[in-house]
């Protein structure tokens, strides 16, 4: 196969393979060889995943979180360690120090289960990780968030992760007024 005949099946692989995924995707206008993916997530709420399909090679970026606020050096090992049990991926910053995970894949090797194995590696590395990578560079930005919404009387619920910097109990995250109380208080039968 030439080049363009590669090219043009990894394309058809990979909206198949989206598709059949049920992942939501869409192409930037103008450029057909551009696929922006949705992926859910469950700690972080969904992963934006870009796949660039190229004359020679099939390009996967994701965004992962921000430059870390604090703790740099931990913050960056931990994703270096990582990097070395990872599959066809890595952890990379860009010129702010966002964190990415990259990779490249020869055409000739776009296939759906690879693309599957690649997606749900991004998923891994992205999704599961998240809260630790939050700790590890926005543990003080946590505690500041938590103080300002317990003061204003907010919810705290998508903090309750996070209760082991702030010094609460787990569960004990502040409820909005207008959130319906539980029968016997928010941590009965927990």
């Amino acid at each position: 196969m030439d080049s363009d005949e590669l090219r043009a099946a990894a394309l058809t692989v990979l909206r198949t393979a989206l598709d059949e995924a049920g992942v939501s995707w869409e192409q930037p206008a103008g450029d057909p060889h551009t696929f922006v993916a949705t992926l859910p997530g469950t700690r972080k709420l969904s992963t934006t995943c870009s796949l660039r399909v190229g004359e020679h090679t099939l390009s996967v970026n994701a965004f992962v979180v921000r430059r870390p606020d604090e703790n740099h050096e931990g913050f960056y090992r931990w994703l270096l360690e990582r990097n070395t049990r990872m599959y066809g991926l890595a952890y990379a910053i860009d010129r702010l120090g966002d964190v990415y995970l990259v990779g490249r894949l020869p055409l000739a090797a776009v296939t759906p289960q690879e693309l599957d194995r690649l997606l749900g590696t991004v998923l891994t590395n992205a999704d599961e990780p998240f809260n630790t990578l939050l700790e590890l560079g926005f543990a003080s930005a946590i505690r500041r968030e938590w103080e300002w919404r317990t003061k204003r009387g907010e919810s705290t619920r998508n903090l309750d992760a996070f209760t082991h910097l702030t010094g609460a109990g787990a569960g004990a995250g502040a409820k909005h007024p207008t959130e319906p109380s539980e029968p016997g208080g928010p941590d009965e039968g927990r």
